[in-house]
């Protein structure tokens, strides 16, 4: 997964004690991936569980621990707190949580964290469910809100103690998706937007079915990014084998080409944009079987034309609304695309040739050409991340 708006920036991870610690680890790779500068503190206890020179070596970037270790002039807190874009503290413990909330500076990352003034601060709590829930831990993390950190919530599952409740440590992932949301543009601050994704599936019989290979990447990705930058996103979906990201206002799961038109058509009024990316299927089974079709009774199978959901999406436009659909097609393929943004009174519509080797379908990249009324913009092949960039600076550049 790529975390564009992460590439360049100064990431201070502050890591404090708890059996969670060694998910930091990976955390601390993933965000090396990312090509982002990273500096780590870590706790005194920390570092009983794990070597800072673990942490440095994942990270190749030096660890900080002592709050005294002052050289030429270079005073640890301060000038940590100064150097971060974003400061990340996971696992938080309820000690550091306790800390930060009333102010204590007795430790390096207790002081730099009092001492860091950007609104870019995620902080992520890990500990026993009881210890979570404690009405004195909950009051801490109400007034870390308050003072304007990022509060992820951990997630709920099996503990590291044997017990089962919320407190468990959550995907790094979904970390690096919030952090991305916290240095990102929010030039979609209260736009609704509404996308498909995906394939449709059409039943034969209880374990056959009609579908495509759509990977549902691109609609994935467009969904990240908008959210990214500040949407309220409504993510329609076929099934996948794709998380779904994780700052959606809304997942709704679908299989067939009914059930995404029913999903799509009843939430439209609500959405500023509408993007179509889903492959949904032309065509359905007419005479589904309830009961497995022996392979020797199968001769010939009677379809029937599928709902064109886009079209109906144009037809109900409210007045503001962008509608966006995709065009993946093999041969004539712009005079295709052109075609289909004219009869159904699209806004734009986004030319996938797949047709060509190593892009669309199932890949991770893409090679788009965008057309609206007024002209076309070819993107070059690329990740459909930074594709999802184009699509969304060319919306607010051309819409909004």
């Amino acid at each position: 997964m790529r975390f564009p708006y992460l590439k360049g920036k100064n990431v201070l991870l502050g890591v404090s004690s708890g059996v969670a610690i060694y998910k930091a680890i990976d955390l601390v790779s993933k965000l090396r991936q990312t090509d982002v500068n990273i500096k780590i503190i870590m706790t005194e206890n920390a570092n009983i569980w794990i070597s800072d020179q673990l942490f440095s070596a994942v990270g190749n970037c030096e660890v900080y621990k002592q709050t005294f270790a002052v050289k030429d002039g270079w005073i640890p807190h301060t000038e940590l707190s100064a150097w971060a874009d974003l400061f990340i503290i996971a696992p938080a413990t309820a000690n550091i949580i306790a800390k930060i909330a009333n102010g204590i500076a007795d430790d390096l990352l207790s002081s730099t964290a009092v001492a860091f003034s950007k609104s870019s601060k995620l902080i992520v709590p890990t500990m026993n469910f009881r210890m979570y829930e404690n009405p004195v831990n909950q009051r801490n993390l109400t007034q870390l809100k308050n003072d304007g950190w990022f509060v992820l919530e951990p997630e709920e599952g099996h503990l590291a103690d044997g017990e089962f409740g919320k407190g468990r440590y959550p995907d790094n992932q979904k970390i690096l998706e919030y952090c991305e949301y916290l240095v990102t543009k929010k030039d979609y601050l209260n736009k609704k937007v509404l996308i498909s994704a995906g394939p449709t599936i059409e039943k034969i019989d209880p374990v056959r079915y009609i579908t495509n290979k759509s990977s549902g990447k691109m609609g994935y990705e467009l969904s990240r990014e908008f959210a990214a930058r500040g949407a309220q996103v409504t993510l329609v979906s076929g099934p996948t084998h794709l998380n779904p990201p994780s700052l959606l206002k809304e997942f709704v799961s679908v299989e067939s080409a009914k059930d995404m038109e029913y999903a799509m058509i009843s939430r439209s009024s609500d959405n500023n944009i509408i993007i179509m990316t889903a492959a949904v299927s032309d065509f359905r089974v007419k005479n589904y079987s309830e009961q497995k079709i022996k392979k020797d009774q199968i001769k010939t199978l009677e379809l029937e034309k599928n709902p064109d959901i886009l079209k109906k999406l144009s037809s109900n436009k409210k007045e503001g609304q962008i509608i966006v659909g995709f065009a993946a097609e093999t041969h004539d393929a712009k005079e295709n695309a052109k075609k289909k943004l004219s009869e159904k009174g699209l806004d734009m519509i986004i030319l996938n040739d797949v047709s060509k080797s190593g892009i669309g379908f199932e890949s991770d990249e893409n090679e788009v050409t965008i057309f609206s009324i007024k002209e076309e913009q070819y993107v070059e092949k690329n990740f459909k991340r930074d594709i999802a960039v184009i699509i969304c600076d060319y919306i607010h550049n051309n819409f909004f």
